[in-house]
Order: C-alpha cells, then structure tokens, then sequence
C-alpha cells in the first residue's frame, strides 16, 4: 500500500551528565522487494527505513505526543541494507543481518528517545546499542591533554606542561579531539622540560639530568 506509515518508538533513554554525540548501532534483516510473489513485491515497498530523535527532560510521551512525523521529531538518516533476503534464503532459514552506525547530536537535555519509520519494507530490527565516545588522556611531546568528551565532530582541547616541563615560546599547544573519539594527527608543540631536566620515557616526562662530578678524595688517617 502507498500509505504506509508505521513507527516503532524506543522509551524514554536517561542521556547522562557526559554524552552530547550519541552513537547508534542498528542490527536488522530486510526482505528483497523483487522476491515477493509476481517479482514486484506489494504496492510501495521499499528496502529501507527512516532513524529519528526527540529530545526530552522527562518521559513525557503518549500515544499521540509527540506528533508523528519530522518536527517534531530530527530525522537521523535514512538506513538502507547493503543485504537482503528473498524467498529461498526464507526457505533455508538464511538471515542476512545488516549492521549499520550513525551519530547525532548534540544532545543537551535529559535524555532522549529513539523511533523509526517504516514506510513498506518487510523488515525486522534485531538489536539496539547505543553508545558515545571519547577521546582517552594522552601525554605527548611533554604535553599533557585530559580526558575528552567531544561535543562536537570536531573539539580543540588545550594541553598543559607535564611535571618540570615548561611552556615554549610561541601559540599554546593544543590538539583535536574528533568524534569517532580519536585525537586528531597533528604536531604538539610548546613544552620543553626545565633547566637541569632532559626528556624521557618517549618525550612523555623531564627527569633530572645525571651529572658526574671529580672525586676528591681525602685520607680519614692523620699524618704520621
């Protein structure tokens, strides 16, 4: 049928005090419209499916709230199988499971709730995972850059000077926390250790220098 218009709508998912960039894993089987009986499968069918969001402070919906259709709800992406499976696979017991990932964001209120669209495919969704990353402590060229959690595709993090390092003249050293969690590749510069420290442990802490100073020796006896 043309008008097909059917949403499955998730609860209401706490987003916690971290998590702005939320990270969608989607495990799911579509038919091969060309497999249904007569080659063309029903009027309007379709081998894909629409992702949305609604953001909220509270579980607040109902059967009828919010409306269903985009705005209110932010369409994520519409989700295609790169398989799908037809009469004989059905016959054999075959599924062909799809695994795709998509991300939106940024989220700022409580939490969230997830809805997909079906508008004529003959699928099934077998699994949610919903997930956000970020980018892990790193100490590079002496330079220390903390735990970060990007808020957006792309986040400039400010680095500090390790123990007994100082900073060098010149821009203050600074990296790219990206979205997939991963710090951008880029040359750190602006920390050297201190006066009377040398790098160590791969540019990653100052030690103090070893210095080997004359020994003078002296007789603990008396003259005789």
């Amino acid at each position: 049928r043309r008008d097909t218009d059917h949403w499955l709508r998730s609860n209401w998912i706490y987003r916690g005090e971290e998590a702005s960039r939320v990270h969608v894993e989607l495990q799911f089987t579509v038919r091969d419209c060309k497999s249904f009986p007569g080659g063309a499968g029903p009027l309007g069918c379709k081998e894909t499916f629409n992702l949305y969001y609604y953001e909220a402070d509270f579980d607040s919906a109902t059967k009828t709230f919010p409306n269903w259709m985009e705005n209110p709800w932010v369409k994520v992406d519409t989700i295609a199988a790169d398989e799908s499976f037809s009469q004989v696979d059905l016959g054999g017991r075959v599924m062909k499971i799809n695994t795709e990932v998509r991300s939106f964001g940024p989220v700022s209120r409580s939490g969230f709730y997830l809805a997909f669209q079906d508008q004529g495919a003959c699928m099934a969704l077998l699994s949610l995972h919903l997930f956000y990353k970020k980018c892990a402590q790193l100490t590079v060229n002496l330079t220390r850059f903390p735990e970060t959690v990007p808020r957006e595709l792309v986040v400039p993090v400010a680095g500090s000077c390790v123990v007994d390092a100082v900073p060098a003249p010149g821009p203050s050293p600074s990296l790219y926390c990206r979205e997939d969690g991963q710090w951008a590749e880029q040359p750190v510069t602006g920390c050297s250790c201190a006066p009377g420290f040398e790098a160590a442990e791969g540019n990653t802490k100052c030690r103090g220098e070893s210095w080997s100073f004359p020994c003078d020796c002296c007789s603990s006896g008396g003259e005789s």
